[in-house]
């Protein structure tokens, strides 16, 4: 059986914290940032972890 590749995109944007959980950027920080107040941009600086209930599709994609 051959090995399973992992999705390039979520090796990119995917990382393990010390614990192993997944740690993500949030959406809605690339553009037409005019509109957003500094709060909600400065907020949506800062990394976030996946969801339990998304963690094991997420793996699946690192292929771990």
């Amino acid at each position: 059986m051959p090995k399973m590749k992992s999705i390039s995109g979520a090796k990119k944007r995917l990382d393990f914290t010390g614990t192993g959980k997944l740690k993500r950027k949030h959406a809605y920080k690339s553009h037409i940032l005019t509109k957003k107040s500094i709060k909600r941009k400065r907020n949506l600086t800062y990394s976030a972890t996946v969801d339990k209930s998304d963690e094991k599709r997420v793996k699946k994609m690192l292929a771990c």
